[in-house]
């Protein structure tokens, strides 16, 4: 069974630092590459930072120098370590592999990890 938990997530002050887990079971994680996408109330979920199966990574405009996307392959984890966290940066968190079918399909979608920033 294919199934994507994150964790990490929090409450924290703006300025601060959180890093968020995801541990992918039942598919072949390598082969793969990983994303952290954010839904804020109100908002549609957007696509944080992406990490190829090469290492190569990118990222969304307003979280560049803030953020950093790495994965572990041996641990089947990819990770979203966030700095200078702002009170905009507060959403549910998720992972998942953008442009295979788990990213298509509403089943393949974690619980999410939510991330407050806030004073």
């Amino acid at each position: 069974q294919v199934q994507f938990v994150e964790s990490g997530g929090g409450l924290v002050q703006p300025g601060g630092s959180l890093r968020l887990s995801c541990v992918a079971s039942g598919m072949n994680f390598n082969i793969y590459a990983w994303a952290w996408y954010r839904q804020a109330p109100g908002k549609q979920r957007e696509l944080v930072a992406g990490i190829a199966s090469d290492g190569f990574t990118t990222y969304a405009d307003s979280v560049k120098g803030r953020f950093t996307i790495s994965r572990d392959n041996a641990k089947n984890t990819v990770y979203l370590q966030m700095n200078s966290l702002k009170p905009d940066d507060t959403a549910v968190y998720y992972c998942n592999a953008p442009g295979s079918k788990y990213s298509r399909s509403p089943n393949y979608w974690g619980q999410g990890t939510q991330v407050t920033v806030s004073s």
